[in-house]
């Protein structure tokens, strides 16, 4: 007959099994929006993402969906799309140098680009818009000369800088703005004052001198237009 075991050296394969099943429990990794965007599959936009997604589509863009991702310091971009083509009345037209854009502001941006831009590009230049060249969007800084975050670090802000048409003629802020040309002028002061329609906030080179060289278009709650 066996004799049992003392209890304390029943304990010792009891313990050497927690102790290797703690040791097969892998660490939990910390967060990190590489990890997030690596690991974890994008969820489901939410209902409001999707209708706006569904408006985005039946205004002919060519878009596609982004991930939600938080870059730290406060900086997102939250139910975001990349934008690569906008449609006119009848021809679509591209677009440069765009990362992550909301889908608000996107479907703001392709209103006007198709009843702002394209369609004053007929009435005034005689010809159909082909591009629209921005300076980005997303971009995680703050407002100049301040510490507020910038529009631009939620993806909610586009920089546009310049446009190009079908006669191969090609019209930038920075050139143009005081163009000696009337139609060029009237062209550039028509689709300002229809951005202002559109979003909250649009700056342009009469604003001030950091935005000699573009418009400044952004979906906000305040109405600002110079």
């Amino acid at each position: 007959m066996r004799k049992a075991l003392p209890p304390r050296l029943l304990a010792i394969p009891l313990l050497v099994a927690v102790i290797a099943g703690c040791s097969a429990v892998p660490p939990t990794p910390q967060p990190s929006h590489h990890a997030a965007s690596r690991f974890n599959p994008p969820l489901p936009p939410a209902p409001d993402a999707q209708a706006c997604l569904a408006t985005l589509n039946t205004r002919g863009a060519g878009f596609t969906p982004l991930p939600d991702t938080y870059y730290g310091n406060g900086c997102a971009t939250i139910d975001a799309v990349k934008l690569y083509a906008l449609s006119g009345d009848s021809t679509p037209f591209g677009i440069t140098n765009l990362t992550a854009v909301s889908c608000p502001l996107a479907n703001a941006f392709a209103g006007w680009a198709r009843y702002g831009v394209d369609r004053a590009a007929r009435q005034i230049l005689g010809s159909p818009l082909v591009r629209i060249e921005t300076m980005g969007s997303y971009s995680c800084r703050n407002v100049a000369g301040t510490e507020h975050l910038s529009a631009h670090a939620r993806g909610n802000a586009i920089d546009v800088s310049g446009f190009v048409f079908a006669d191969g003629r090609r019209i930038t802020v920075l050139g143009d703005w005081d163009s000696q040309d009337p139609r060029v002028y009237r062209f550039l002061r028509v689709i300002h004052e229809s951005a202002c329609k559109r979003f909250g906030t649009v700056l342009g080179p009469a604003y001030n001198a950091a935005h000699h060289n573009h418009f400044h278009v952004e979906v906000s709650a305040q109405a600002f237009c110079r």
